[in-house]
């Protein structure tokens, strides 16, 4: 079967500046650290590259470096700040015009809930439409839940991907949380009820107090099935930012939580793991 991950992560302090780098995760993570994290995994596996927050000068290059590395990266998403509305325009195009770019972020998990809903930012999101575009939305909380949904209304057509299911609280393999907890599912339903948004199924490990389990999972991957359909959800491992700690093993352990669930819920498996992914970010295309 072939793999599609659509939110991997590189960086090198030597290469280019990420100043919240720490602990475990202030190292390079490059090929040879992705190929112990992989190793033994037998299935055809290409990824989308994820901006890594370096310093907001250097987005271009981050591109660029990423782009020069021997990797099966077929599509890239960059920074692009956004909140600068039609001040970005040269920069989204500068990023256009970059063969593999595919979508923009711009992280909001950080900023004030309404951040998104700013004239400037709204302008600025309008111009990644007009450029074909894809924007992932790093939010947490039901805030910032109803502030994705508020964009893609007044955006219709611009096409948005959740990442990482919102960040819900999802306690511990221990005591797991409940994904009606601060409002979550709620908040998960009324989004998906923009037919312009996706949900990576990601990041859940990185959400977890310790170690991680299937069962503490499922019911979050449950509600993101009901609220999305399958055929807007499209699997994403995150690494290495979900598996601080454990990166080698962590890669692995996500996958094969995601793949038995999707097994079990007889999901076309085809559909979440590689083609949703094709289809949203226009890989097809290139």
């Amino acid at each position: 079967m072939q793999i599609l991950d659509a939110h991997l992560h590189l960086w090198d302090p030597a290469v280019l500046d990420y100043d919240w780098l720490s602990g475990d995760l202030d190292r390079a993570f490059g090929p040879e650290e992705l190929a112990q994290a992989v190793a033994g995994m037998s299935d055809d596996r290409a990824f989308i590259f994820m901006q890594a927050d370096t310093r907001a000068d250097q987005a271009l290059a981050e591109v660029d470096w990423v782009a020069s590395l021997p990797l099966p990266v077929r599509g890239l998403i960059a920074f692009a700040p956004l909140e600068r509305g039609a001040d970005v325009a040269d920069h989204l195009a500068a990023l256009a015009s970059r063969p593999r770019v595919v979508g923009v972020r711009r992280l909001l998990q950080s900023e004030a809930s309404g951040f998104a809903l700013t004239p400037g930012f709204r302008a600025g999101a309008e111009l990644v439409a007009q450029h074909g575009l894809v924007f992932d939305a790093c939010v947490r909380g039901q805030a910032q839940l109803r502030d994705v949904a508020a964009l893609a209304d007044a955006l219709p057509q611009l096409s948005i991907v959740l990442d990482h299911l919102g960040k819900p609280t999802v306690g511990s393999a221990q005591a797991p949380a409940s994904p009606a907890a601060e409002g979550w599912a709620e908040s998960m339903h009324e989004l998906a009820a923009r037919p312009n948004v996706a949900c990576k199924v990601s990041g859940l490990p990185g959400e977890s107090t310790g170690a991680f389990s299937a069962a503490q999972f499922e019911p979050f991957l449950d509600t993101a099935l009901e609220a999305f359909g399958a055929e807007r959800l499209l699997y994403a491992s995150d690494w290495p930012a979900s598996f601080a700690g454990d990166t080698a093993a962590g890669y692995g352990a996500w996958e094969r939580i995601v793949r038995e669930w999707i097994a079990s819920r007889d999901l076309d498996a085809d559909a979440v793991l590689r083609t949703n992914a094709e289809r949203i970010y226009g890989l097809d295309a290139l």
